[in-house]
C-alpha cells in the first residue's frame, strides 16, 4: 500500500507547525517567569538583604524513596536544586551562600553510599572546571572548607583545582563544607590557637579553667598569652566569611547536626517543609522575608554580644 504524499507532507507540516508553536510558548513563560523573578527580587531588595545564608541539605534519600527513584537518583536532583538555589541567592544580592555537602559522620554510612557521593562530588567538581569561563564571568570563588585530607584522593584534587581556578574572584562565594562538623572545627580552632600563642612550645591549662602558653622562662604575663574569643575565631575553617545570617534546613527539620554550631549565635534559623531536591525560588524568597522580619532584633542582639 502506497502513502499519500500530500497526507504525509500535511503531517510533517502540522507537527512542524506544532512544535514550532511549543517552542514559542516555552519560550513566552521562560521570559514571563524571569521577568516576574526580577520584579520581586528588586521588591524584596528594598529591604535588608542578608550577606550569608547557609544550608543543611536535608532529604535527598527521602525524596529518592518518595518517587521510588534509582539509587543515587535523590542525590542528582539535589544537586539540580543546589543549582537554582544558588542562581536565586546571587540574582538577589546574596554575598555569601554555605552549603553543608558531607559531614564527617556520613563517612560512617555504607561503604557503597560513601563511594557513590564521593564519585557524584568528583564528577559535579570536573564538570564545574569546565565551565569556567562563565563562573569568572561572574565572580563565583568556591571554597572547601573542612578537613580536606579525609576525602578520597581524586575528590580531594579536583577540589583544590576548583580553588585555584577561581581564587581571584571576589563576587560572590560559594562554600562547600565536607569532611566538616563543628565538634571537630572548634577543638582544631583552639589548638591551633595555643599553638600560635605559645610559639608552638606546648600549650596548658590553668586552674581557673583559661588556656596559657607554657611560658616557663617568664617572659609572657598570663594575661599576655590567653587565648581570647578573636584567636579562635582567626583560626576556624569559617574564617573566611562573615557568620551566617540565615540558616536553612529543608525537610522540615530543625536539627542543627554539628553544623556551624560557633557561627549561628545571632541568625535566623528557617526550616522549610521541602524536601531538598524540592527547594526552589519560594523557599529562599521566605526564608529571605523571615530574615527582613526579624532584621532589627537581629542586629540588636549583635551589638550586645
Amino acid at each position: 500500500m502506497e502513502l499519500n504524499p500530500i497526507v504525509t507532507t500535511d503531517n510533517s507540516l502540522r507537527e512542524m507547525e506544532e512544535e514550532r508553536l511549543e517552542n514559542i510558548m516555552t519560550k513566552f513563560l521562560g521570559d514571563l517567569n524571569l521577568t516576574i523573578r526580577k520584579l520581586l527580587f528588586r521588591v524584596i531588595s528594598t529591604g535588608p538583604i542578608p550577606q550569608h545564608i547557609a544550608f543543611i541539605m536535608d532529604g535527598n534519600r527521602r525524596f529518592a524513596k518518595k518517587w521510588k527513584l534509582t539509587e543515587g537518583g535523590g542525590h542528582k536532583a539535589g544537586f539540580l536544586a543546589l543549582m537554582s538555589v544558588l542562581k536565586y541567592c546571587y540574582e538577589i544580592g546574596v554575598k555569601y551562600v554555605t552549603v553543608y555537602a558531607f559531614s564527617l559522620d556520613n563517612f560512617n554510612r555504607r561503604p557503597d553510599e560513601v563511594q557513590y557521593v564521593m564519585d557524584l562530588m568528583q564528577e559535579k567538581i570536573e564538570g564545574f572546571l569546565k565551565e569556567l569561563a562563565i563562573v569568572n564571568k561572574y565572580g563565583v570563588r568556591v571554597l572547601f572548607i573542612g578537613d580536606l585530607e579525609r576525602l578520597y584522593e581524586p575528590v580531594r584534587i579536583a577540589a583544590k583545582k576548583a580553588m585555584e581556578a577561581t581564587a581571584n574572584n571576589t563576587h560572590t562565594y560559594l562554600l562547600v563544607c565536607v569532611a566538616y562538623t563543628s565538634s571537630h572545627e572548634i577543638p582544631r580552632a583552639i589548638y591551633e590557637s595555643c599553638e600560635e600563642k605559645s610559639g608552638g612550645s606546648g600549650v596548658v591549662m590553668n586552674g581557673n579553667g583559661s588556656v596559657n602558653g607554657d611560658y616557663s622562662n617568664g617572659d609572657e604575663s598570663d594575661d599576655e598569652v590567653g587565648i581570647k574569643v578573636v584567636d579562635i575565631n582567626k583560626h576556624m575553617y569559617m574564617a573566611v566569611a562573615p557568620d551566617p545570617d540565615i540558616l536553612v534546613r529543608s525537610s522540615g527539620e530543625t536539627r542543627l547536626s554539628n553544623f556551624l554550631l560557633w557561627q549561628t549565635t545571632n541568625c535566623v534559623l528557617y526550616s522549610p517543609k521541602a524536601l531538598w531536591p524540592e527547594m526552589g525560588m519560594w523557599e529562599v524568597v521566605w526564608g529571605i522575608l523571615k530574615f527582613q522580619m526579624n532584621y532589627k532584633y537581629l542586629e540588636k542582639k549583635k551589638k550586645q554580644a
